[in-house]
């Protein structure tokens, strides 16, 4: 799909892989993005993905999959086939033992300033806050002998740090264009990493772990900077790229395999609450049940968890279920294919890479963009400013398509519903649903020559950019402080920088609650 040269899919079968010519995913009006047939054909890999050590790059403008004419529609297969075959591009193993991400895209920190090595080592960890809850992560004591912090690191592509460089410099010469329709060019990305001390995990098992060696910094007390090095084992990937006619980027997710339990939807009756078993001790997950979900809420008043070491999985490919093992209905996206997309491009993957690559025990949880088939560039930004926060809505008649609520175990573990945390989970609908636009949206809540503003642009979906925009952006570790605006602006401390984005992401929440 992601060459315009590539006509073979692979297609799995119980025996082998079968060379077939590519006929996945044919829909009809509006399939695309979300109502195709549930008898379409199996969304499959290609066979130019494989080696791994070759796969190509995903071709993201003019030419590529998703520069179709107004008249035309785009696959829901399309969006899932470009994540895969964009992972693999990124994680190909170069000479160095590396991985291709990291040598070739640029650490930067929360916001956008470049992340300088120490000691030599290029990977440098500090953050250890979740999106939105600000809670922490930690590993269950009882799979390895310790607690363990779980770590993010951000990365970004030339294109887009040299596209927001550009666009900042605009801004603040002209104030006025705060408010914009401009959007990063096609081709740009981002990355989100979670990584974990590999002294988390068991000895047997750390082999199945890309790993990688880093540098945590802590600040055990103010003026007191600590550096440690480590060797780390990455969890997950945030894979956010931007491809023609979609300005809002493609929002994919990455985890490696096995590290919680799923929620058992099969076993939900009228009167039961969230329940995830393990039989063994997981890294996120104490063996036992969790009955509630408080492994997944986090209070805001203890600074944790509601139930330490008892994490699991929603809604596995982000696709939302409802009692009785059923697909929950009212969303503005038919099932099951979503989920049978996702499932089968995992199996596909899976049985083409070599069984002693380290990220075949990885996969793929799935991806959201919007339905932007049939409008114009300028209707498409015109639309992402208008939605605001309404764009990560995921009710009958809303733009959202793909995995609806979507989430990374390690990077959104308290968010994975805006639903009150106290409801019987069989109660849930899609006014319930989160997913990474209910956070990440043309609006941005700014303070700009002191003032606290709310801006408008496609390029606020991009909370780094917003983030280095602000008059308030702090920098990371030994980071290069942006510069002010002579006599207007007053450098603030990181903690009241980050106080914004935290007041928009409840505001929010609390519009999702009273739906």
């Amino acid at each position: 799909m992601l060459t315009s040269s590539s006509k073979k899919t692979i297609l799995i079968t119980a025996a082998s892989a079968v060379i077939l010519i590519f006929s996945a995913c044919h829909n009809g009006k509006n399939g695309g993005n979300g109502y195709n047939s549930p008898t379409a054909a199996a969304c499959s890999c290609e066979a130019n993905w494989f080696p791994h050590a070759t796969t190509p790059n995903t071709i993201d403008g003019k030419g590529g999959p998703f520069d179709i004419p107004l008249t035309g529609s785009t696959t829901n297969c399309q969006f899932h086939q470009w994540s895969w075959q964009k992972f693999l591009w990124l994680t190909r193993p170069m000479t160095n033992g590396h991985a291709f991400f990291q040598d070739s895209l640029i650490q930067v920190d929360p916001d956008l300033i470049p992340v300088p090595s120490h000691s030599n080592i290029p990977l440098v960890l500090s953050d250890t806050k979740q999106a939105g809850s600000k809670g922490d992560l930690i590993t269950n004591p009882a799979y390895n002998g310790t607690a363990y912090k779980v770590y993010y690191s951000i990365y970004v592509n030339k294109t887009l740090k040299h596209a927001a460089d550009s666009f900042k410099k605009v801004i603040d010469t002209t104030t006025s264009l705060l408010n914009n329709s401009l959007n990063f060019p096609n081709g740009s990305l981002e990355l989100k990493v979670s990584w974990v001390n590999i002294a988390a995990i068991p000895a047997a098992e750390q082999g199945n772990y890309y790993q990688a060696n880093s540098t945590i910094m802590t600040v055990p007390s103010p003026g007191d900077t600590v550096y440690t090095t480590t060797t780390v084992a990455l969890l997950g990937m945030h894979v956010v790229g931007r491809v023609i006619n979609h300005p809002e980027f493609i929002w994919a997710t990455f985890e490696h395999h096995g590290m919680q339990p799923y929620y058992n939807w099969a076993n939900a009756t009228d009167s039961s609450d969230a329940s995830a078993t393990a039989a063994n001790d997981k890294l996120l997950f104490a063996k036992g049940s969790a009955t509630t979900m408080s492994g997944i809420t986090w209070d805001t008043t203890t600074k944790q968890a509601d139930s330490m070491y008892r994490v699991f999985t929603l809604y596995k490919y982000g696709t939302p279920r409802v009692a009785k093992d059923s697909f929950m209905p009212g969303t503005c996206q038919a099932e099951p294919v979503n989920y049978a997309n996702v499932d089968s491009l995992n199996k596909c993957v899976a049985a083409n890479l070599t069984p002693n690559d380290v990220w075949r025990n990885y996969f793929y949880n799935g991806s959201i963009w919007v339905n932007m088939d049939g409008l114009t560039e300028a209707q498409q930004d015109s639309l992402i400013i208008a939605q605001g926060f309404n764009i990560g809505n995921a009710q009958t008649g809303d733009v959202v398509r793909g995995s609806l609520s979507v989430s990374n175990i390690t990077m959104e573990t308290y968010l994975q519903t805006f639903a009150d945390q106290t409801q019987k989970i069989f109660t849930y609908n899609a006014t319930s649903i989160a997913n990474c636009f209910g956070c990440h949206t043309g609006s941005a809540g700014i303070t700009f020559n002191d003032k606290s503003v709310t801006a408008t642009s496609p390029l606020f979906v991009s909370h780094i950019f917003r983030n280095f925009v602000s008059s308030t952006a702090a920098p990371g570790p030994k980071a290069t402080t942006l510069a002010a605006k002579k006599g207007k602006l007053r450098k603030l401390t990181i903690d009241e920088a980050k106080q914004q984005g935290v007041r928009d992401f409840l505001n929010n929440l609390k519009r999702k609650q009273q739906k």
